[in-house]
């Protein structure tokens, strides 16, 4: 529930002091942060909500990869654990949280860690698997207690930082002048039309210093992928009826897409992080009477959640798909994004190199 300006106003100043004076003990060295003697690239936001750290998080694990040893440790946000839990291929979304759930199904073979404390995370990660030569850091920009080799700041187009607010006035969890952090700010969630003067006018209202770097993204949608596979109906066509449900922080850009690809009969929409429940299985069911050649569509991050056979009936099982979700540079410009990424990584270079002024 949305709180009143009267209300939600002082509540953001007196949280921007905190946070500001939070900042500055670690500014001054009173709070101290710790750098590990192998890389750790961080991915982060400013606000609540979804930015698409996930799918960049995918594409680090999959470039990486192919040099380093890569793990992986998260928050493992909504989780019903604490400390520090090391993932299985088995381990359920309640344990581990859904977005490490999602990277651990799709990597098995990275290690994937959460934990709150993040040096002691990457401590007991690094203890686990010793092999580990580069970490990557998923949701921890904020998190000042480790000094990651390589900040990567993500911005929604749609929700720019410099047109928000602290919390719970707005959506912002961190001050806009933390941007100075990031050594690459990458904007997600462009629209398909972008066009050079809307470019313009965020790298203007950014205001990013020189040794920073700027891209623009998209989000694409991938093949629809049942999710049981051996129980699916069939293939999922363009204009079939489908019923699209989500639990994410926002689902607009998914089901406008799901509307220009498919004739969309119903739609379901939880809260971020949602856990699906038997009354939700009930409710499909229900649909599935109302639109019998109907099929579910859900993301990836929502499908990992409902991967217990016992838990889903056989009906929604055989007509329950997801939809990959990847990041797409504008303008072709991923090689050069990992380019100057792996040289930061190469030599932790943190300012100057790049951009010499």
């Amino acid at each position: 529930m949305k709180l009143p300006p009267l209300i939600s106003v002082p509540l953001s100043w007196l949280y921007g002091m905190v946070v500001h004076i939070r900042h500055k003990l670690f500014d001054l060295k009173i709070l101290r942060s710790e750098e590990f003697d192998i890389p750790v690239v961080c991915i982060g936001n400013l606000t609540v909500g979804g930015t698409g750290k996930t799918p960049v998080a995918e594409l680090l694990i999959e470039r990486f990869s192919e040099h380093y040893r890569v793990g992986v440790l998260s928050r493992g946000y909504r989780r019903k654990t604490k400390g520090f839990v090391l993932s299985t291929p088995t381990s359920s979304a309640r344990t581990i949280g859904d977005e490490p759930r999602q990277m651990k199904l799709k990597y098995p073979s990275v290690p994937v860690a959460v934990c709150e404390k993040r040096a002691e995370g990457i401590r007991l990660l690094r203890k686990a698997h010793p092999e580990i030569e580069l970490i990557i850091l998923d949701d921890a920009f904020q998190h000042r207690y480790v000094e990651p080799w390589v900040n990567i700041l993500l911005m929604d187009y749609n929700n720019p930082v410099y047109r928000d607010r602290l919390l719970p006035w707005g959506r912002l969890r961190d001050t806009r002048n933390q941007i100075h952090r990031a050594n690459f700010v990458l904007v997600t969630k462009c629209p398909d039309d972008l066009n050079p003067l809307d470019m313009r006018i965020v790298i203007n209202s950014l205001g990013l210093f020189p040794y920073q770097s700027l891209y623009f993204t998209r989000m694409r949608q991938g093949e629809i992928t049942p999710l049981f596979a051996d129980r699916a109906v069939g293939k999922v066509r363009e204009g079939d009826p489908v019923i699209a449900m989500s639990g994410i922080a926002n689902p607009v850009p998914l089901l406008e897409n799901l509307r220009k690809r498919f004739d969309v009969v119903a739609e379901l929409t939880f809260d971020d992080h949602h856990t699906y429940r038997l009354s939700d299985m009930r409710r499909l069911e229900a649909l599935f009477a109302a639109y019998p050649d109907a099929v579910v569509l859900t993301t990836e991050k929502d499908a990992v959640k409902l991967t217990n056979r016992k838990k889903v009936p056989e009906a929604v099982q055989q007509r329950l798909y997801y939809v990959p979700i990847h990041v797409s540079f504008v303008a072709d410009s991923e090689s050069e994004f990992l380019r100057q990424l792996e040289l930061y990584v190469r030599t932790n270079q943190k300012y100057s190199l790049l951009h010499p002024e």
